[in-house]
């Protein structure tokens, strides 16, 4: 019997390459991105208090991810270039429903 294959979220560059990383169950959006090393720097650590992991979410996936709570609205709207597909990837917990979310990493 072959092993599952492990959940994945695409990340598109701004170039327009695409990166497939392998995604843990349980772990938060923002600790996946930062071990990869994808430029997200998650600076308060998940407390959704910062910004620095802001992402934006093919339209594809918004309606399909859990909405933002009152915390995360109020510090998108502090985020300078955020969009109406903008979430924090620290309030983004994994699980394999999420498998093949496409996500963007905007320019700071």
């Amino acid at each position: 019997m072959p092993e599952p294959k492990p959940s994945e979220v695409i990340v598109v560059e701004t170039d327009g390459q695409t990166q497939r990383l392998e995604a843990l169950e349980g772990w938060r959006l923002m600790e996946i991105l930062r071990d990869y090393k994808m430029g997200v720097e998650g600076l308060c650590g998940g407390a959704c208090a910062c910004g620095t992991c802001h992402i934006e979410v093919a339209p594809e996936w918004i309606e399909r991810l859990h909405p933002p709570r009152d915390e995360e609205l109020d510090q998108l709207d502090e985020v300078p270039n955020a969009s109406d597909a903008s979430r924090l990837s620290c309030q983004i917990i994994w699980s394999d429903a999420l498998d093949g979310l496409t996500i963007r990493i905007p320019e700071a």
